[in-house]
């Protein structure tokens, strides 16, 4: 008996105040309603501060102000996406991302994601690329790179 195996994977689109990141369904392990996270003196803008979550003190960051950018301001339908760290440099394993509005489940094949080869981002960028998926460029972000630059600050802190 022949196997068929899909190339079909699942992510989720999470939507920033201008732009939008992709991730594997797997890193998120869950999405919750904004909470403000309490601030921890000396980090970057970008750290905005920890929260508790399932037993757990999580570091929650803004990937726009990791980019550069101004921090969104936060609204009805701001939460947070709780993130899986890949790398083992977080004491709690998981960190969360602000995000402006739900995640949208969608799925990921060769025929609908396309590389976007005119962005490039520096090695120090928090993004690995841009993709172009029917009618979005989705950022793909560094997870790695986001949880070691989380993982230095907090230390530094």
């Amino acid at each position: 008996m022949q196997e068929s195996y899909s190339e079909d994977l699942y992510g989720l689109m999470i939507p920033l105040a201008d732009d939008r990141l992709i991730l594997p369904r797997v890193t998120v392990a869950e999405v919750m309603t904004w909470q403000q996270p309490e601030k921890v003196d000396g980090t970057p803008v970008w750290h905005l501060g920890t929260i508790q979550w399932n037993g757990r003190i999580l570091p929650v960051i803004s990937f726009e102000a990791m980019c550069g950018h101004d921090v969104p301001a936060v609204g009805g339908r701001t939460r947070i996406a709780i993130i899986v760290g890949i790398g083992g440099q977080l004491t709690s394993g998981y960190f969360g991302i602000i995000t402006q509005g739900f995640p949208q489940l969608v799925r990921i094949n060769p025929d609908i994601v396309k590389p976007e080869p005119n962005h490039s981002f520096s090695e120090r960028s928090p993004t690995i690329c841009r993709v172009r998926m029917l009618n979005e460029s989705p950022l793909i972000p560094d997870l790695e790179h986001i949880e070691r630059m989380i993982s230095e600050e907090s230390r530094a802190a």
